[in-house]
């Protein structure tokens, strides 16, 4: 006779059934009350939060928000165009490692009289480009040891003991950005890069996007605006040629300008205000700028009065930046004009000279 199988197994083996059932029923629970049901059709919707600004500028960014579900956000970096990769001379900079501020405009100072006027505004924009406010012995490259020419624009920088550029000069590690367009004066470019300086030179004329002359000489085939170009536009093109000062920064891999000379016919005041308004200015020792008073310069706008105040309180944010004007040069080959007229015996174009006093 078949030996009989014990109660209790069957027993055991339903009570295991039991159990089994009863934990994947738990399982499904918990899973259903962290997990959002189903919006049925027709019911209210929830408002979702609005948008940033960066968002709307971006097609596709409130998809992407929705597939989402609201955990967690996705920044999107464009990344560099092909082809543009930086010369030899400059490594690649660890994204990250410069942060700057944003600011959306400076600071205007107080108009000059109790009402708007242009020649109260004019007589203190003036005077204070015509003043020196540090005083500094030693200006002139010829002083420099290999070097024997006399420049033909009066393109001066400190070379005081107290400043740090002569020190980096003679230990062979000063930097030179050069802004400039077409073919003008290079014989400050050249001085520098004979006395030791690593320089490069911005040029929108280049005949190639990246040129070595010499073993401290470069020439890149860019011009420096106070923006960068729009994505749309620029991936239409086979070479970008305009970008921001901060930008090349990045891309170079450098850190810091000893000396930033620049002659952009005009644009000189829009790109001054994206250094302070981005603290690019910060970085820079020295800066020697060639300025235009004819007309108000590029994207300026306003009454006459209105755009003075603006020259005049972008330098001041220079010296709320601790740099000190120490050198001042009037054009008298150029035309006699301030805003298209022959008036307060101004020139239309003055040559500049700062010092970073806080630059180490």
């Amino acid at each position: 006779m078949p030996k009989e199988r014990p109660l209790w197994r069957g027993a055991a083996f339903r009570l295991c059934l039991l159990s089994a059932a009863l934990f994947l029923c738990l399982q499904l629970g918990i899973r259903r009350s962290w997990c959002p049901e189903e919006k049925p059709r027709g019911a209210a919707a929830v408002r979702a939060p609005a948008p940033s600004r960066g968002a709307e500028q971006r097609p596709g960014a409130a998809a992407a928000a929705a597939a989402g579900g609201g955990r967690r956000r996705v920044t999107y970096v464009r990344s560099g165009r092909r082809g543009s990769a930086a010369p030899a001379c400059c490594a690649p900079q660890p994204p990250g490692s410069r942060r700057k501020t944003v600011r959306w405009h400076i600071e205007l100072q107080p108009w000059a009289s109790p009402t708007p006027s242009l020649n109260y505004e004019a007589s203190r924009f003036l005077k204070y480009i015509s003043t020196s406010q540090i005083s500094c012995e030693h200006m002139n490259l010829n002083s420099l040891k290999g070097y024997s020419k006399t420049t033909k624009k009066p393109w001066s920088v400190c070379l005081d003991e107290r400043f740090s550029l002569i020190h980096r000069i003679r230990s062979k590690q000063c930097r030179l950005y050069s802004l400039g367009l077409g073919n003008d004066d290079r014989q400050f470019e050249l001085g520098m890069a004979m006395s030791g300086c690593e320089v490069h030179r911005f040029d929108p004329s280049a005949r190639a996007a990246h040129v070595q002359e010499g073993p401290r000489l470069w020439y890149h085939r860019l011009s420096i605006d106070w923006r960068d170009p729009n994505p749309a536009i620029a991936a239409r093109r086979l070479h970008g040629t305009t970008k921001k000062l901060g930008t090349v920064l990045n891309e170079f891999g450098h850190q810091k300008i000893d000396v930033l000379k620049a002659d952009v016919e005009s644009a000189e005041w829009k790109i001054l205000e994206n250094l302070i308004l981005e603290d690019v200015v910060e970085q820079i020792g020295q800066l020697v700028f060639e300025v235009h008073i004819h007309w108000p310069g590029f994207e300026v706008s306003g009454n006459d009065s209105t755009v003075v105040r603006y020259w005049y309180s972008l330098l001041r944010e220079l010296e709320l930046k601790d740099f000190r004007l120490f050198h001042t040069y009037k054009d008298l080959s150029k035309p006699q004009m301030f805003l298209k007229k022959e008036a307060f015996n101004a020139s239309s174009c003055y040559t500049l000279s700062w010092v970073n006093t806080r630059w180490k």
